[in-house]
């Protein structure tokens, strides 16, 4: 029998960028009890390291100044990515002032929580990659959060980081390998530090190659009711900011890197995280060891050089 759904643990999406936690994002959103906001919120981890500065959280003025400095870090998330509300910062804060929500986590939770009660939905959710690496502090602020760590094949990771190197600043495989292998291991390492129940690491192959059994497996780890309905591909409130999520799942998006990647650059991938690559059940197709000092200097001087010139080159377009 499935478990109640929890209504009081909020769910996160996390892994390294490029690992479709977008497409596992929509996909989650056709569930009937959770709310995801389409986009990324951003704003948890500098609410938590400025934690400090916002003073009494039962003065109104500081319940706003709260929710502005969300919207100075995220105003596209908070205008287009909440379907069940408008973001309206006095009339918000006031909501939240006079429910008692007087603590950081209770503001957050109160303005997800909303737009999910505006989806007609009593689970909210948020998907942000990069909140692997603080899983933990999370769990401070939520203790009954679950997290599913999306895992994707690094060198197909590498691949898609390629394909967008200017925004994510990564410029040859060696780096995209350290890229792709420093949030693995943050993630993992974090993850065995959490609760039972709490943690679920899912392969992004096997959701392409056995959708049902994968979802289900999701499912129970939620405690929500299974529905093929997940799978739909039509969207309903939203066209999505990334087509392809309203597209089937295709098992040719897995491996990729084989035909993609030059031999060059699956060796440097291979030479760094081959052991990740390995522990994680991913065929290895070269025997590289790990490069030299030399060679590690030359590949981090080289996305060093990429990495100035461009965000010189966007400093002056603006």
């Amino acid at each position: 029998m499935t478990p109640p759904p929890r209504s009081d643990s909020p769910v996160f999406i996390v892994g390294a960028p490029r690992s479709g936690t977008t497409m596992l994002q929509y996909r989650l959103r056709n569930l009937p009890s959770i709310s995801l906001p389409t986009g990324e919120s951003h704003f948890f981890m500098p609410l938590y390291r400025n934690r400090e500065v916002f003073g009494d959280l039962s003065q109104l003025e500081n319940i706003r100044a709260v929710l502005q400095a969300m919207y100075d870090q995220s105003r596209e998330f908070l205008e287009t990515d909440l379907h069940g509300m408008r973001f309206d910062r006095d009339a918000l804060a006031a909501e939240l002032h006079v429910t008692g929500r007087h603590t950081l986590p209770a503001i957050i939770s109160g303005l997800f929580e909303k737009n999910a009660q505006g989806e007609g939905k009593a689970r909210w959710g948020d998907k942000t990659p990069y909140y692997v690496m603080h899983m933990t502090r999370l769990l401070e602020w939520f203790p009954k959060a679950q997290f599913v760590h999306l895992i994707r094949d690094g060198r197909d990771v590498a691949l898609s980081l390629f394909g967008r190197r200017n925004d994510f600043y990564v410029y040859n495989a060696y780096f995209a390998a350290e890229y792709w292998e420093s949030y693995i291991e943050k993630g993992r390492e974090q993850g065995r530090q959490l609760p039972p129940g709490q943690y679920l690491e899912l392969r992004y192959e096997d959701l392409l190659a056995q959708p049902e059994d994968t979802m289900q497996a999701l499912c129970e780890f939620l405690g929500e009711p299974y529905s093929a309905g997940m799978f739909a591909v039509s969207p309903v409130d939203d066209p999505g900011k990334t087509p392809l999520v309203h597209e089937p799942l295709k098992v040719d998006n897995a491996g990729k890197w084989r035909t993609r990647m030059s031999a060059a650059q699956i060796r440097a991938f291979e030479s760094v995280a081959g052991n990740t690559l390995r522990e994680l059940g991913y065929e290895l197709t070269t025997s590289a060891q790990p490069p030299r000092l030399a060679v590690k200097a030359a590949y981090r001087l080289h996305n060093n050089l990429l990495t100035a010139y461009w965000q010189r080159s966007k400093a002056k377009s603006v």
